[in-house]
């Protein structure tokens, strides 16, 4: 029993619509010959929208309203469109082995599927507590953010506790979006992690504690350089109380669980090349893997950054996974006319009335810039590297200014006095974008594509978006 594509893509998440459509408008395909493999039970969506407009206690997003590609501004891919589109949807499939020799990958109901080109679209997957030898921790209030399931017990749990208390675990992006979920829920919230500031894989010091400060305005505390040991349980179970390391018992109806994720590599380990440093498969610039009939896009994927002199990295953000996934349709089906992908590493956030965008990478000498004091935040920072920015972030900038951030950081531009850059701030980032520079004879990137899944009229509590960094190749015992 099996059925047999000429291409198939291994994942439904949001990388999985995004290749899809790159093919329908590129007609690369005839029909029945793409199909996509997802273990969920729905078409591809916007992952994002599940912590924001998906969470609100008031006019939620649901599906189909936000399936792929709306993040993007763009179509709205239901199963109506796949059907017209000739592109099969083998949903509530989960494929429990794959032969990249053979070009076979096996399902959980013993169904064979052939492909001639695969591109691998699994994601990642949240981590668990019980990797780390916490007991208990399945019990029915705990919950976890990576899918609808996930998303749905969350919004029950939130219900069943009005006013109550939760403790988030977990200081980085999940944390500090579900915190923010909840405040807008009326539940009051206690967060809970090792480092010593919120966001530690991207914050600076300085950064954490404006948006620390501003949690805490709104009801948040943060118990900070510490971890959760044990829990303790009424007669049915659920978690009434967290136990931390440093004996601090706290109360809790609810706990929600941000710890990082792990890409989703265990089908390919021993037939494709890995990165080790990153956790994902490694591909090259068009996105291809060690075996050439065989692609890897989104969080699974490890490729090489221009703007980093090649440097291998594991981009866990719906940007990367969309842009990525549209690359490697190219590459596949216009080789010739393909180069290799020049992306610009780029996060973004809005919660509550705050708003920030960063781009490049968080290595080198910091220097800050702005008003961190005011009722209306513009501050920023930027990294200088070997005497050239690095990256650059941006809180309560407009569009053309985030669009010159990126401008600074993708030209490496020239910093030759730290103390007058500081002085400078965003002019600098400015002026560089004003420059006329010639052709470097690079690829033409696009804008990064992001959009806000709050509902319209409604302020967005939880719209902070997707960072990634924000745990980090290496996690800390818990």
């Amino acid at each position: 029993m099996g059925r047999a594509f000429v291409y198939v893509i291994l994942g439904g998440g949001v990388a999985a619509g995004y290749a899809a459509l790159e093919f329908a408008r590129r007609g690369g395909y005839s029909r029945g010959e793409l199909c996509i493999i997802s273990e969920e039970a729905v078409a591809p969506y916007e992952r994002p929208a599940l912590s924001k407009g998906y969470l609100l206690p008031e006019g939620a997003a649901r599906l189909p309203g936000f399936h792929t590609c709306v993040g993007a501004g763009d179509e709205l891919l239901t199963t109506k469109w796949y059907k017209e589109q000739g592109i099969e949807l083998v949903l509530g499939t989960r494929v429990i082995s794959a032969d990249v020799r053979r070009k076979t990958l096996l399902t959980g109901t013993g169904e064979t599927i052939s492909y001639k080109t695969l591109i691998i679209a699994t994601g990642a997957r949240a981590l668990k507590l019980q990797e780390f030898g916490i007991q208990g921790s399945d019990a029915s209030n705990i919950c976890y953010l990576r899918n609808i399931d996930d998303a749905d017990k969350l919004v029950n749990v939130m219900k069943s506790c009005p006013g109550g208390n939760a403790v988030v675990i977990g200081g980085g992006y999940i944390g500090m979006e579900c915190a923010a979920a909840l405040v807008t829920n009326k539940i009051r919230v206690t967060m809970v992690f090792p480092e010593k500031h919120c966001m530690g894989r991207l914050f600076t010091v300085k950064n954490a504690e404006y948006y620390e400060n501003y949690y805490t305005s709104k009801g948040v505390t943060f118990v900070k350089g510490t971890v959760l040991t044990s829990f303790e349980k009424d007669t049915s179970g659920k978690v009434t109380a967290v136990i931390l390391k440093d004996s601090r018992h706290l109360p809790a109806d609810m706990v929600v669980v941000g710890i990082g994720i792990r890409a989703n590599t265990s089908l390919f380990e021993g037939q494709l090349v890995m990165s080790m440093e990153n956790g994902g498969i490694k591909v090259n610039g068009q996105l291809q893997t060690s075996d050439s009939s065989v692609y890897a896009v989104g969080d699974v994927a490890a490729f090489p950054i221009k703007l980093f002199d090649g440097d291998i990295r594991r981009l866990e953000h719906v940007d990367s996974a969309r842009r990525t996934a549209r690359h490697a349709v190219a590459s596949i089906l216009e080789p010739s006319k393909t180069r290799d992908i020049d992306y610009l590493p780029f996060f973004y956030s809005r919660v509550f009335t705050l708003s920030w965008q960063f781009y490049g990478d968080n290595v080198g000498e910091v220097v800050h810039f702005g008003d961190f004091t005011g009722s209306n935040p513009r501050f920023g920072a930027y990294w200088v590297n070997k005497g050239r920015i690095a990256g650059a972030y941006l809180e309560g900038g407009s569009r053309d200014e985030y669009e010159a951030i990126s401008v600074a950081v993708r030209r490496k531009a020239k910093v030759t006095n730290m103390a007058e850059l500081e002085r400078q701030g965003l002019s600098f980032a400015i002026q560089e974008s004003q420059k006329e520079v010639p052709d470097s004879g690079l690829a033409v990137v696009g804008k990064p594509t992001y959009a806000w899944y709050a509902t319209a009229g409604v302020v967005a509590a939880v719209s902070i978006a997707a960072i990634s960094y924000w745990y980090g190749r290496k996690r800390r015992r818990w």
